[in-house]
């Protein structure tokens, strides 16, 4: 299993499923992350928190734990 927090930068992904329970999973989902949706890794910080990436045409940063729950091909 692939995540977004094991992606490259300058990689177009996939999100295939979305991991985690309740509240933190509606939040994912509220910022544009859901199944099918093709995210571009833009920049990771220099201690890999937080990761900066394109989706639905906006930039958005994610945190380490968030972008683990975020399975993708």
């Amino acid at each position: 299993m692939n995540t977004l927090r094991q992606a490259k930068v300058g990689q177009t992904v996939k999100v295939v499923k979305l991991h985690g329970e309740g509240a933190i999973k509606r939040r994912i989902m509220d910022m544009g992350i859901t199944k099918g949706v093709e995210v571009y890794i833009r920049k990771v910080a220099p201690l890999g928190d937080p990761v900066e990436v394109t989706v639905r045409g906006y930039e958005l940063s994610l945190r380490k734990a968030d972008a683990k729950m975020i399975e993708i091909e």
